[in-house]
């Protein structure tokens, strides 16, 4: 049973996926902000959340929020955790947690400095198939791990005004859509030990197209495509010594995977079925945390997402995006990148 009381920030898409999963698992949701009181008033209407709050400000400084989920445009992020946390709020806030590594860390230690868990929204980690193929590469179903290849690409806008396409709202494919096969190459892989990139811009200065090689400490590589302009299989790959595991498309979704042999013969076809998207877990996990005391989530840790957010900043570095504020030039290496 959910013990905690949710405050959810922003009204947009996002928040819609996260909060359907979130009431159909059960989580309490007692209070919903916008920037405009008719959109909160809206969204509390459509999900049945008692309290609508017409700004940020009104939402975390409520009584009946124990815990607010963040899901802003990133450029945003840091401002809207901070607010939540020094009001003694935790702080679950979609990915990428910030748009670079400083702010990252700066949010780090505002959570530990207040006590409250901060913690990034990359509920793909937390699906069920997810767990299953941690398990497996654990116990060594594919032998020594050599390879990752993962991808997310769509075809979404080439419109300048749009937020991927405009680089004062953190646009590019990297941040939104590469985070996705870069967060899964450093959890099955762990820290990359260097970092090779390259992209394609867009007219507007954003990476329309990002790939990136990854060396990892094992000696394991792991490449990644991210683009915005073309809809591919959005499929996952790893390849071991002893085998190989395909996880189907769309493989950052609640999906399905196969398990083969060094021969190529099947060892096991997982089939994923999940209430909803799947977005509850996280969510779960969260209260969870926050319940036990232990402030940090283990399958992402907080200073794993902050050296996440530096792997972003070298690639962003590499293919020369640097976003407004960052300085025309600027080496935007923070600590936690490669």
């Amino acid at each position: 049973m959910s013990t905690l009381r949710w405050g959810i920030l922003a009204t947009g898409m996002i928040t819609h996926l996260f909060t359907q999963d979130a009431v159909r698992a059960g989580l309490h949701v007692t209070s919903v902000g916008s920037r405009s009181r008719a959109s909160a008033e809206a969204f509390a209407a459509e999900f049945s959340i008692p309290h609508a709050h017409g700004s940020y400000a009104e939402l975390v400084a409520s009584d009946d929020v124990d815990i607010v989920y963040i899901g802003t445009p990133h450029p945003m992020h840091y401002a809207n955790a901070v607010l939540a946390l020094e009001h003694g709020k935790h702080v679950l806030v979609e990915k990428p947690l910030t748009l670079n590594a400083a702010e990252a860390a700066a949010l780090r230690d505002l959570a530990r400095s207040q006590g409250l868990l901060l913690m990034e929204a990359m509920w793909t980690r937390y699906l069920p198939h997810m767990e299953r193929i941690r398990h497996l590469l654990h116990a060594g179903g594919i032998g020594e791990v050599r390879a990752l290849m993962a991808d997310h690409t769509q075809s979404i806008s080439t419109d300048p005004s749009h937020r991927l396409n405009a680089l004062e709202l953190g646009g590019g494919s990297l941040l939104d859509l590469g985070i996705y096969p870069i967060s899964l190459a450093w959890d099955l892989l762990g820290q990359p030990t260097a970092v090779t990139a390259s992209a394609r811009l867009s007219e507007t200065g954003a990476d329309a197209e990002v790939a990136t090689i990854m060396t990892h400490a094992s000696g394991a590589l792991s490449t990644s495509l991210s683009t915005s302009r073309s809809a591919g299989p959005n499929q996952a790959h790893i390849l071991g010594t002893a085998g190989r595991i395909e996880v189907d498309s769309i493989w950052y979704n609640a999906t399905s995977f196969t398990h083969y042999d060094a021969a190529g013969e099947v060892v096991e076809r997982y089939r994923s079925s999940v209430p909803g998207r799947g977005m509850q877990y996280q969510a779960l996990a969260a209260e969870r945390f926050i319940t036990e005391g232990s402030l940090d989530s283990d399958l992402l840790p907080l200073d794993e997402s902050v050296a996440i957010m530096g792997t972003l900043d070298e690639v962003r570095r590499q293919i020369g995006v640097v976003y407004p504020g960052e300085g025309e030039g600027a080496d935007v290496r923070t600590a936690g990148s490669v």
